[in-house]
């Protein structure tokens, strides 16, 4: 979960999301070295008087600032590519689940469960408890096992939308009379909280994604509970 004056990304809740934040860094360290480079050179230029015939006009210089560029390219899209092709793996999953974004809500279906699916509204401000977030807590949460591989069939009813889970590193477009599927595997128990990432209405703002990782045998116990509830 966010919070007020956090500079940084979201703490990691799957592997994913850790490659993701140290990716990052990566990249955000090659843009600082680069950035006080070209601050160096330009503060040079404009405060020295002295010019060197070499530097102004060298095939060796020309040379370096071709290649140089070029390396550190490599060196960025190598691990991003690595990072892609993970956030496409999807092996032998545990449990499936499909995701449907309407106007404006979100409905779950377990689909290796006979009879196990709901519909997930975002709680109205007057109906929050103590402790509960403004415009991300939703009446029924998406339940899942810690450890476990789970894969995210997610579509949409009627426009664009768009399932995003950021401490989980997922973010997939809902789209109408396709179906995308992504995947990820928790590495600690908890709430994560997401939004639509598509501005899909009126009520865009409106439609948020609750995540509970809990232990296995809780989540069979809650899935007993709620189909016996069904």
């Amino acid at each position: 979960m966010a919070h007020p004056t956090q500079l940084g990304l979201q703490d990691a809740a799957s592997p994913v999301m850790e490659e993701l934040l140290h990716f990052h860094d990566h990249a955000l360290m090659i843009v600082f070295l680069i950035s006080t480079l070209v601050l160096y050179i330009i503060v040079a230029m404009v405060s020295t008087k002295l010019t060197n015939k070499y530097i102004l006009d060298s095939q060796e210089i020309e040379i370096i600032w071709t290649i140089l560029p070029a390396v550190v390219l490599i060196l960025i899209a190598l691990p991003s590519l690595r990072i892609l092709y993970l956030m496409d793996e999807i092996n032998d999953p545990h449990i499936t689940i499909k995701a449907m974004g309407h106007q404006w809500y979100w409905s779950y279906e377990y689909t290796d469960y006979e009879d196990l699916g709901f519909d997930s509204y975002m709680i109205p401000t007057q109906d929050l408890t103590p402790g509960q977030f403004r415009l991300l807590e939703a009446d029924h949460r998406m339940v899942v096992p810690l450890d476990s591989p789970v894969r995210v069939l997610v579509s949409a009813e009627d426009v664009l939308h768009s399932w995003a889970v950021p401490a989980l590193g997922i973010k997939m477009d809902a789209v109408p009379g396709r179906l995308n599927q992504t995947a990820f595997i928790t590495s600690r128990p908890g709430v994560f909280y997401g939004q639509c990432s598509e501005i899909c209405g009126a009520n865009h703002s409106f439609m948020p994604i609750v995540v509970e990782v809990v232990p296995l045998e809780h989540f069979e116990n809650w899935s007993s509970f709620m189909l016996q509830d069904a």
